[in-house]
């Protein structure tokens, strides 16, 4: 983490926002996003399952069985530490291709910025995934974005170019999709979303 030169244990973030960001309850997602602390509760299961079974479905590029593509490390709900002041952000799944992390950082927090984020948005958590995070994303280079939506059944695919993000794709509903930067493998989104009730 970058920290002032003069202080070097404590990050140029607001005292009080640090403090708060320190003492945050365990069962919280707690950032700190452009300065601001932002803490909600912990997703819904639908939104973890989501977020799970997409994980489950890129284990060919983390964790490849032979023929598979590999490349990548991916890891749920990392602890990001992005920027100088600095942000402190949890995607619900980042990943980073070997060339630019070729092994897992044993520290909490990754300095690093991702090469891939993938956000599972809730009426909760659309408005700083689409606005203070995906400015977050942009600044520090992330190449791509996902916006999975699991009760809309939507993915939304964006790739930076040339510092803005350019729609590539938004699939609807129970499809098989290919989809940068993980377009080697096939994605049958069906499977990511909740299972419907049944009636007695």
């Amino acid at each position: 983490m970058t920290s002032d030169p003069l202080h070097p244990d404590e990050p140029l973030v607001d005292p009080a926002v640090w403090e708060a960001y320190l003492r945050a309850p365990e069962h919280m997602v707690t950032e700190i996003l452009e300065g601001e602390l932002f803490s909600l509760p912990r997703p819904r299961p639908a939104h973890a399952r989501g977020s799970l079974r997409l994980t489950g479905r890129l284990r060919a590029f983390d964790d490849p069985d032979e023929g598979e593509p590999g490349g990548w490390t991916i890891l749920p709900e990392p602890e990001l530490h992005l920027g100088r002041r600095p942000d402190v952000v949890i995607p619900d799944v980042a990943g980073w291709t070997l060339a630019r992390m070729p092994s897992t950082p044993t520290e909490a927090a990754i300095t690093l910025a991702p090469d891939w984020v993938c956000e599972v948005i809730s009426p909760s958590t659309e408005a700083l995934d689409r606005g203070k995070k995906r400015r977050i994303y942009r600044r520090e280079g992330v190449r791509w974005y996902w916006l999975l939506n699991v009760e809309l059944r939507t993915l939304e695919v964006y790739r930076l170019v040339d510092g803005r993000w350019l729609e590539v794709e938004t699939y609807e509903g129970d499809v098989r999709v290919r989809a940068e930067p993980f377009d080697a493998i096939e994605i049958d989104l069906g499977r990511l979303w909740p299972t419907p009730a049944v009636s007695p």
